[in-house]
């Protein structure tokens, strides 16, 4: 099913002239046993090794991951977190929305513009899968960095909560009836670059740009360096207006650049902390437990590798720098007029059956049979009717909108969301204990931009995007147990410039390998209306990733 539409990609490619290159990489997706907190587990790799490799390029690169899945027992599938995907919707790489999950010993192409510079990362968007440890860094190099000359070196600094035991175990246990407190997964421990020491090795009289990703399964990190401060200069890859910070709080899936200049007459090595915060809200003032930082660990700048190593770092307090105050780096104001307004409203709930789930508006997020995409590219006219999609919370947005995303967190916890596709603006994100979103709040008329944002609780977050990149795109709690309780939304993004899109065809044997159709509706019904074979209650048996040959 190849149909007429050509994605602009090649019209991009052609565009960039001659500088731009092309980067390919072939994966073979690889079980291994590593204990990178010193317990040792099954993990996945890429090409029989783990900690999972750096994807690097440059603006303008034209990127290709041919990705081979040598797993056995799991389908995946592959995201690269916070890549817009200009004209090429079908390469987003959700399971189940951009395309179908990929079975034991089939090969997909993933093929992206590198569009715009920052650090990114890439990891499993299928079932749950990216907590047993398909996930990398991804990163793009600016050949116009208005901060190139503000710093000597650059490094890596991964962050991460861990479990010892695998991800579809966790989560069936988390959705059972007996599960009346919504309780998810806690990690067993907090880990840096995936295992790795936390020594970092460095020269006094340097400065050094550190790109560092949160990848949890659910919690964020607390970060801060001994004696020396962060200077901030991007955050999920949009530059800011450079800030010093003495102290940040990271969620799952975002990422901070920040610049760390070593004295020149450094005499020691430099400690550094990471903590995981795996409370409810840390700034409550009267929490309903007592606050708790049980896992953290302490990493080092390292000067010189004969002086004292062991030295440690005290935390007082954790009062992260207010992330909802950076500025634009380009200035820009907030996009108006609003065209079309989205209001969701979080909390958790139950399903037809008792099972604990977690809905925006009182829906929860139910996978269907045909990826969304298939299913805005084979419908025609009828591809903007929202009933066509199933339960999966599907919200139409025309070509040129500014559409505004209003969040309020019914519930207890700071939650991190995410959308794909674009950077929104942040107009609004409060303190806890804020309340609903209402028409007279004050906005930021000068807004950060970024893809992921930790809502406060009890509380709110306005968000602002031009709708300017046609395409099907999940907007979703970034915390990977509560995506698999299904909150979730879909934004269709302009569906009429998506008629006749082209779905590779090596995308589509993937779905013919296991007998998912891939036009019609949410069925594979061709009449957009007719609802038989609609996923309409979530399954009682959760199985993730798990590949069953005879199913």
């Amino acid at each position: 099913m190849h149909r007429g539409y050509l994605p602009v990609l090649v019209a991009l490619t052609q565009a960039t002239g001659s500088w731009a290159k092309s980067v390919s990489y072939d994966w073979n997706v690889t079980w291994i046993f590593a204990s990178p907190d010193g317990f040792g587990r099954p993990v996945i790799g890429i090409n029989d090794a783990w900690p999972c490799p750096t994807i690097e390029a440059n603006v303008g690169d034209l990127v290709t991951v041919n990705l081979n899945n040598q797993l056995g027992n799991e389908t995946t599938g592959l995201h690269f977190h916070g890549i817009n995907q200009i004209s090429s919707n079908s390469m987003d790489g959700a399971v189940g929305v951009n395309q179908c999950p990929l079975p034991p010993g089939s090969t997909v192409k993933y093929r992206f513009f590198a569009d715009a510079p920052g650090t990114y990362w890439y990891h499993s968007h299928s079932m749950g899968q990216y907590p047993d440890g398909l996930r990398g860094p991804l990163i793009v190099r600016d050949p116009d960095d208005p901060y190139e000359d503000d710093y000597d070196e650059e490094v890596v600094l991964t962050l991460s909560d861990w479990y010892r035991d695998q991800s579809p175990g966790l989560v069936s246990a988390m959705i059972q009836p007996n599960n009346t407190l919504f309780a998810p997964p806690i990690p067993n421990s907090t880990i840096v670059n995936d295992g790795g020491d936390g020594h970092i090795s460095v020269e006094p009289g340097k400065t050094y740009r550190i790109r560092m990703i949160n990848w949890s399964a659910m919690f964020s990190t607390f970060i801060q360096f001994d004696l020396l401060d962060m200077d901030v200069i991007s955050i999920d890859a949009s530059y800011v207006q450079k800030k010093t910070v003495h102290q940040l709080r990271i969620s799952a899936a975002q990422r901070y650049d920040v610049l760390i200049t070593i004295p020149e007459d450094a005499d020691q090595n430099y400690p550094y902390l990471v903590a995981m915060d795996l409370n409810q809200d840390f700034a409550d003032p009267d929490p309903p437990r007592p606050l708790q930082f049980p896992f953290n660990v302490t990493g080092l700048l390292v000067t010189d590798s004969d002086k004292d190593k062991s030295g440690t770092l005290t935390v007082q307090k954790f009062d992260p720098f207010n992330d909802a105050t950076f500025e634009p780096y380009d200035n820009e104001s907030a996009y108006g007029p609003v065209d079309r307004q989205w209001i969701l409203n979080f909390d958790y709930c139950h399903d037809e059956n008792g099972y604990p789930r977690a809905c925006f508006n009182g829906s929860t997020y139910i996978a269907q049979k045909v990826p969304a995409l298939y299913s805005a590219a084979s419908l025609g006219e009828n591809n903007t009717q929202t009933a066509a999609y199933g339960p999966i919370g599907a919200f139409v947005v025309e070509y040129g909108e500014i559409l505004e995303i209003i969040v309020n967190n019914h519930n207890g916890a700071i939650h991190p969301f995410h959308l794909h596709g674009h950077q929104f603006q942040v107009l609004a994100r409060p303190d806890s204990g804020a309340g609903n979103w209402s028409s007279d709040v004050a906005l930021n008329d000068l807004p950060l931009r970024r893809d992921t944002i930790a809502v406060n609780p009890k509380s709110y977050a306005v968000f602002r995007i031009k709708a300017d990149n046609p395409g099907v795109f999940l907007f979703h709690c970034h915390v990977e147990w509560h995506v698999e309780m299904g909150l979730t939304v879909t934004l269709l993004e302009a569906p009429d410039k998506l008629r006749d899109y082209s779905i590779p065809q090596d995308h589509l044997d993937a779905c013919d390998a296991l007998g998912i159709p891939t036009t019609g509706n949410a069925a594979g019904n061709q009449d957009w209306n007719n609802t038989d074979g609609f996923i309409t209650v979530p399954p009682t048996v959760y199985t993730g990733s798990i590949y069953n040959e005879t199913s």
